[in-house]
């Protein structure tokens, strides 16, 4: 590139055929007075994945802007995404998985001029619309911002209020801890972990669009959910060395811990009632008592 690098777009991708022409579209499109990147890491997608960004890369006008790495074989989607952050040469980072979007041309200027205005601030997001499955979209139903939203306590206290794809923050060069690359979420980890270093900024208005119900946790249970939340708390009180914030995570750990216990319950009843019916079902067969023992 002519220009140094002011701004990395980070974009993971796997199994996103349907999805990643419009998101890399978006990057494409940003307008602004710097240069950028756009780094897609490829998961080794088992689908047409690869043959969509092949095509883009030999037809689109401004493909000399893409770093594309195919990983040969799968290696899960944290160490992917940490992967493709190291990648990233500029001064800024900002997210888009490969099944979100972009909408605002000026969306990367906007954001960039705040924060190098503001030396305090870490990392900028925004307002985001839904997509639903139906192809209907929706106002955000999902984040509620707080009104103080700008600390890592808030953050800590009120769970993950940011959609991914609107995300802008300070290439910090930080050493991934082990906790961080064995979390079952990237993103809000990220958050947490850039907070020691700033405060956020949000910005209200629609620059981006976040696909409800086709992410890695769309087809899960609510008990697979709640074991996934667990899993992350222990991880990221393990990492966290501020009493304060652990404070925070344990309540909400303990919290969720409840959550845990209630789910199983839920989950499993009706398998212990299906054991019920067999049991009823040889019952009305009425065999002789040798076989009867015989068949329990």
């Amino acid at each position: 590139m002519s220009k140094q690098v002011l701004v990395s777009v980070v974009m993971i991708t796997y199994g996103h055929e349907k999805h990643i022409r419009e998101a890399i579209e978006g990057v494409l499109m940003q307008k602004g007075d710097f240069s950028l990147e756009l780094i897609i890491a490829n998961d080794s997608s088992p689908d047409a994945t690869d043959i969509v960004i092949s095509e883009i890369l030999k037809t689109h006008s401004k493909a000399d802007r893409i770093r594309y790495i195919k990983h040969e074989k799968n290696i899960g989607m944290m160490p992917n995404f940490i992967f493709a952050l190291q990648q990233a040469q500029g001064k800024y980072i900002a997210l888009c998985d490969g099944d979100d979007y972009w909408t605002d041309p000026y969306k990367l200027q906007k954001q960039v001029d705040f924060l190098e205005a503001n030396s305090d601030y870490v990392l900028s997001f925004h307002k985001v619309k839904i997509l639903k499955p139906s192809g209907e979209f929706v106002d955000d139903f999902i984040t509620n911002v707080p009104e103080n939203y700008e600390t890592q306590e808030t953050l800590a206290r009120l769970g993950n209020y940011i959609h991914t794809p609107s995300v802008v923050f300070k290439n910090i060069k930080m050493e991934f801890p082990p906790e961080f690359s064995l979390s079952p979420v990237g993103d809000y980890f990220l958050y947490i972990m850039l907070t020691e270093h700033g405060k956020l900024k949000y910005i209200e208005e629609e620059m981006a669009v976040y696909r409800y119900g086709v992410g890695i946790h769309s087809s899960k249970t609510s008990l697979n959910i709640t074991k996934t939340v667990f899993n992350f708390y222990s991880l990221l009180l393990s990492y966290s060395n501020n009493p304060k914030i652990n404070q925070i995570l344990l309540e909400r750990h303990a919290t969720n811990f409840e959550n845990f216990e209630s789910n199983i319950r839920n989950e499993y009843s009706e398998s212990f009632v299906s054991n019920h019916v067999f049991f009823k079902a040889i019952k009305a067969l009425n065999p002789p008592n040798k076989k009867k023992k015989k068949m329990k």
